[in-house]
């Protein structure tokens, strides 16, 4: 399914599913699914070239068609589905023959009542097929003509004066400082690309760094490129930049793109330039433009603008990361606009809870912080409140609003319309909110947004859906911690959701209510039929029984549903998700049974209550995902029903699921995550081989309270051993269990090759598992917890030889070990190459440097922890060396622990870190004077005073004994 085209991706497949003989339909009905589906497939190929023309191109009466002929799709799939409802419901479960006899008789009726209905549904909807069809071919002669005249709004920051940029002097400095650097050695061509997404101030910085540096070079040439564009133009500007004179009159038209590129190069051949490729969006076109761009060994210099990290990775050389304004130049840049000059502003300005509000919203985005100036610089401070509440960035009737919604939509409308559909998805969630990435990848899937491909599951074409959207900067990657597990998702700028929510509203794919809207908004879509309902903040819904009948999804974040959210009236919905802030109450619950078509079940409260008995009747159910159930709480689970449909079963908490007819049933599971509430072994051992059955598992998360005996340990290895498709096992246990590494090793087991995280929680392995952790084993291993008693220097290499590592707790129980690890082999070659993160709990890590035989480390154990720190020794055994090689050059950010009555802060060092941003101690200060706890505390902060990043320090003192 997809925004522009409705439900006709899903419905096409539904149609030709009902041709097949199973189904038993009549020779009419037939036929008219086959003429249904040649109309709807015209009609398709029409809805996706409307959907490539942004509305302020198109003509209303085509609007106005493309509207109906979606709602048309909607309408017909619902009837579809309502049929396969019925005909493949669930059957009779009754274990009394007769009753189960007379049950069998009255489905028999019931479908051939079912078939019959349908006919007649399908030759009504014919006549409605028909009338959009003839209003297609009237209409869409005309579908992509322009409308009105546009001007690129973006063309004011190649004017702005130097005077009037705020808080970019440090970023055009550091650009100018890669562009720079090293050109008294270095002759060779360097390209720097600088990517963020609209809005952040790209092409301003280019044009500053231009400005300044212009100078130095012999030709110099400022150039946009923009979307689709047209490369001969682009070559004719860039060359009249580099000589007007020259290139001004020239007779551009006889010389075709080739013959461009050849007067190009000649061109540059010996001349040192400077040119800028501003707005770069396809990888394609920068490769054209690359062409000309002649190495002559002179020193030259690119800048290259874009959206995309594909194009930047294209271009190679150094990437920039353009980042947000600070906080104190937001504030500068808001007041400039304000009060109208840099020299009134923030310095004279309030720092107000109301203003600050307002450049949250703006997030450090200029454009942005530009576009609410100028909506409130007209606006008495008294109605600013309401002025942020109700205006936002949705607002069309600023001007400058509009410039800056159109900036982002050139975005929106560069994406392909499977990512369209994707990214207006996410104005279903609230502002600011961390939306996690597995469970918003199986709504796609529930909502039919993932085009299935052969050979390749849903899920991972899904997860390429979200890397596309992050690679082109319509979304903000972002990372929390639950507990010792990285959970990777995402954040929408505010701009970007203002800009969807927009588009979302105009076009009936979503309806969001909440109290930030005026009274009164009737809950029936302006367009047509609510598809999509969304609730937010504590927005309750009151409305007929006839507005609910054809939702579809429902979400509920912040909000506590009570009997006003009409569960038991969304009689088609196939979404519901609900995360409820105080509890639910069970009358929202029992109706879920009843909801036929549901294919996503999230359920999130303090307190959760469900049926006895779930999902039994809920064939069709493909994720189930349940956080808040009490301790003491059982769920039963129907299998017979979703032994083919389920593909992701959730339970986050200590809730006990029993699944009528064993887990093992749920083969197409691709995910699973469960507490193991399992009393006697027998019960225990026969559940835990199951496991083996569910081949298809990606992700296994298991919470187990009792204790493994070394027979249910070895049926779990067997299990393990048979889930080749593994990508993320997470094994924790309530209670230290200990593992017999050599058991391990001779139960064969081993990890699959894809997998990427491994968090094993209180397993305590005799010494470090190397025949199955090990760079041949796991190549693409990111994230790993573990425990071992025992490491020698041979497993440090191991462990530092995983080539995708980026996440690392360890905690080594052994009291004292030395080695020799070879931590640069000489071709610039580090151990952990990827580290970013890295825990050691109760254990201290120093490295030494003796001698020319490479590094030394020692490893101790610690009452409290402490990281990767350093001593660091010349050859002689005597004063501290100057600087010391890197050893871990990507880690970024270390947390660790310390006691401050036993530590020996005066041997850390953090300089092997080179990219470290962020140092985290969590401080023991028990049985320490406060004299000791703050020169432990000016020992740390010195350490990250003398590094070169000058990380930030936080630092939590805690009393963990008695003073």
């Amino acid at each position: 399914m997809e925004f522009a085209t409705g439900a006709l991706g899903t419905l096409l497949p539904k149609l030709g599913q009902l041709l097949q003989d199973e189904y038993n339909l009549h020779k009419g009905a037939k036929k008219n699914i086959e003429f249904l589906t040649r109309e709807l497939e015209s009609t398709q190929a029409a809805l996706r070239n409307v959907g490539e023309v942004p509305p302020e191109q198109l003509s209303e009466l085509v609007k106005i068609w493309a509207r109906d002929a979606r709602e048309l799709s909607y309408d017909m799939e619902d009837i579809v589905d309502t049929f396969l409802v019925r005909v493949q419901g669930p059957g009779s479960q009754s274990k009394n023959g007769s009753k189960r006899f007379i049950k069998k008789m009255k489905d028999f009726v019931n479908k051939a009542k079912t078939r019959h209905d349908i006919g007649q549904d399908i030759e009504d909807i014919k006549e409605r097929v028909k009338e959009v069809a003839e209003r297609r071919e009237r209409y869409m002669a005309n579908a992509i003509t322009p409308t009105q005249t546009f001007i690129d709004p973006r063309i004011t920051a190649l004017y702005t004066k130097a005077a009037d940029l705020v808080g970019i002097d440090e970023a055009r400095e550091e650009l100018i400082m890669r562009l720079t650097k090293g050109d008294d050695i270095s002759a060779q061509q360097r390209i720097v690309s600088v990517i963020g997404f609209g809005g952040l101030g790209k092409t301003t910085l280019a044009k500053a760094v231009y400005e300044k540096i212009k100078g130095q070079f012999d030709s110099v040439a400022f150039v946009p490129v923009g979307r689709s564009p047209d490369l001969k133009k682009v070559f004719k500007d860039i060359l009249i930049n580099l000589d007007k004179q020259k290139y001004m009159h020239f007779n551009f038209a006889i010389l075709d793109e080739r013959h461009l590129i050849d007067e190009f190069q000649e061109f540059l051949e010996n001349k040192r330039y400077f040119i800028v490729i501003d707005d770069v969006w396809e990888a394609r076109s920068w490769e054209t433009i690359k062409l000309a761009l002649v190495e002559n060994n002179s020193g030259s210099r690119i800048i290259i603008t874009t959206r995309k990290h594909e194009v930047a990775r294209e271009a190679g050389g150094v990437i920039y990361k353009l980042q947000p304004l600070s906080d104190e130049n937001s504030r500068k840049l808001f007041f400039a606009r304000i009060v109208g000059g840099e020299s009134k502003s923030s310095n004279h300005q309030p720092d107000d809870d109301l203003s600050n509000k307002i450049l949250r919203k703006c997030g450090g985005i200029p454009l942005a912080i530009i576009t609410m100036a100028s909506v409130l610089v007209s606006k008495p401070r008294n109605e600013w409140t309401e002025v942020l509440r109700s205006i936002g960035f949705a607002n069309k009737g600023n001007l400058q609003v509009e410039n800056t919604m159109k900036i982002l939509s050139f975005s929106y409308y560069d994406l392909p319309s499977h990512l369209r559909t994707c990214l207006l998805h996410l104005s279903v969630f609230p502002e600011d909110y961390f939306i996690e990435k597995r469970p918003l990848i199986w709504m796609w899937i529930a909502e039919g947004f993932v085009q299935e491909k052969q050979g390749i599951s849903s899920f991972e074409i899904g997860e390429g859906y979200f890397n596309e959207l992050v690679n082109r900067s319509m979304i903000q990657p972002s990372e929390e911690w639950e507990g010792d597990d990285v959970v990777c998702g995402c954040e929408v700028h505010d701009m970007v959701l203002d800009l969807i929510r927009s588009i979302s509203c105009e076009e009936n794919f979503v309806t969001m209510l909440d109290n930030n809207n005026s009274e009164g908004v009737p809950l029936l879509s302006i367009h047509g039929r609510v598809r999509r309902l969304a609730l937010q903040n504590n927005r309750v819904v009151e409305a007929q029984t006839k507005d609910m009948q054809q939702v579809r999804s429902f979400v509920s974040y912040g909000c506590d549903p009570d009997k006003r959210v009409p569960l038991s009236r969304f009689k088609l919905i196939r979404v519901l998700a609900i995360d409820a802030s105080q509890c639910m109450e069970r009358c929202h619950i029992e109706h879920l049974q009843n909801l036929l078509h549901l294919r996503y079940l999230r359920l999130s409260g303090k307190e959760v209550v469900l049926p006895e008995e779930l999902v039994g009747t809920l064939k069709f159910l493909q994720t189930l995902d349940v956080e808040g159930l009490g301790t003491n709480t059982e769920v039963v689970l129907k299998s017979a029903g979703l032994q083919t449909q389920l593909l992701c079963l959730r339970f986050r908490g200590p809730c006990r699921v029993l699944i009528d007819g064993g887990i093992g049933k749920l083969t197409s599971l691709k995910e699973l995550q469960m507490f193991y509430y399992q009393q006697e072994e027998e019960p225990l051992r026969r559940s835990v081989k199951e496991l083996g059955r569910l081949r298809e598992l990606r992700v296994l998360r298991l919470r187990i309270p009792d204790l493994l005996s070394t027979d249910v340990q070895i049926d779990m290895l067997e299990s393990l051993r048979s889930m080749e498709k593994m990508e993320h096992l997470s094994l924790i246990m309530l209670f230290l269990v200990y593992a017999d590494t050599t058991m391990w090793q001779a139960a064969r087991f081993r990890l699959p090759r894809n997998l990427r995280k491994l968090v094993l929680r209180f397993i305590i392995f005799s010494r470090f598992p190397s025949f199955c952790i090990n760079p041949s084993c796991v190549p693409n291993l990111s994230q790993l917890l573990l425990n071992v008693d025992d490491i020698d220097d041979q497993d440090l290499r191991t462990l530092g030889g995983l080539p995708e590592l980026c996440y690392l707790h360890l905690s080594v129980g052994h009291y004292t070990m030395e080695g020799t690890p070879v931590c640069n082999t000489g071709d610039g070659y580090f151990l952990f190459q990827k580290l970013r993160r890295c825990t050691m709990h109760y254990s201290e890590v120093l490295w030494l440097l003796p001698s020319e035989d490479g590094f030394r480390f020692r490893m101790r154990h610690v009452r409290a922890s402490m990281t990767l720190g350093s001593e660091r020794m010349d050859v002689r055994g005597g004063n501290k060396a100057g600087v010391a090689l890197t050893l871990i050059p990507s880690a970024q950010e270390l947390w660790f622990g310390i006691s401050a009555q036993e530590s020996g802060c005066g041997c850390l060092s953090l300089d092997y870190f080179a990219w470290l941003q962020n140092v985290n101690v969590s401080m023991d200060c028990g049985g320490a004077s406060a004299a000791v706890v703050e020169q432990v505390e000016a020992a740390l902060r010195r350490a990250a005073d003398v590094h070169p990043n000058r990380p930030s320090l936080q630092v939590i003192r805690h009393e963990r004994n008695t003073q």
